[in-house]
């Protein structure tokens, strides 16, 4: 159940900024440490900016992605439930969202995938990333032996417990509830079923403008508080 604080993504935000910094200026880059890949990097912004899941994300492709019209929809086959329960979600995509989404286009816009396999033989693994940033927190692992081809160190540690990527969209649902979002929106926001099954039948008002506002206010708020130090931020329970 981590929720992150934003002191604690802003320590995430600026250990990924000096990481990149230091790779990109080192003179010997075969001794020094690699950051977390770029496009890694972009999906945890992502997951914490939509509240969407990982998989979703690792699975998303470009034709799916607007953006000019500033929207992300997933099809219902890549979400989570019962099968044939499954439901489209359309993400509108804040100016905080929409700038990861132009990073990451600028990397993978050759392929039909937004995280493509090596060889763009389809999508990334969907526990790759989680890897990643485990892989940066050894010391919460009861590892007794190296891993082979794997990064392991410290270097994303950014408080006493283990952080993972589905973590950020706890922590994105959590800011929302904090900025005032009604209860109900998050969880349209999640995709989460509400309602009872008689709602669900008679109810078909989807909430989109209300969605929308939400995941602007969060895209503002993380825009604000992430990048500019003198803004006094809550703390998250």
């Amino acid at each position: 159940d981590r929720v992150l604080s934003i002191e604690e993504l802003r320590k995430l935000n600026q250990i990924f900024t000096s990481m990149a910094e230091t790779y990109k200026n080192a003179d010997n880059k075969n001794f020094t440490r690699k950051p977390l890949k770029a496009e890694t990097q972009i999906a945890v912004w992502i997951c914490l900016g939509t509240l969407s899941r990982i998989g979703e994300l690792m699975k998303a492709r470009w034709e799916n992605v607007d953006l000019d019209k500033r929207t992300w929809h997933i099809p219902a086959q890549d979400t989570k439930g019962e099968a044939g329960k499954k439901r489209a979600q359309t993400i509108f995509l804040s100016d905080f969202v929409l700038e990861k989404f132009i990073q990451l286009h600028k990397l993978t816009a050759n392929s039909e995938w937004l995280f493509p396999a090596m060889n763009n033989d389809g999508h990334v693994c969907e526990k790759s990333a989680s890897k990643q940033i485990g892989d940066r927190q050894v010391m919460f692992k009861n590892r007794t032996t190296k891993l082979k081809n794997r990064v392991e160190d410290n270097s994303l540690v950014v408080g006493k417990i283990e952080w993972t990527i589905h973590d950020m969209r706890r922590t994105g649902a959590t800011i929302m509830q904090q900025l005032k979002t009604p209860r109900d929106i998050i969880n349209l926001c999640q995709n989460h079923v509400i309602g009872s099954k008689v709602d669900r039948h008679y109810l078909h008002y989807d909430y989109s403008e209300e969605k929308k506002e939400a995941w602007y206010k969060l895209g503002n708020y993380l825009e604000s508080t992430l990048y500019e130090s003198n803004v006094v931020s809550f703390k998250i329970a």
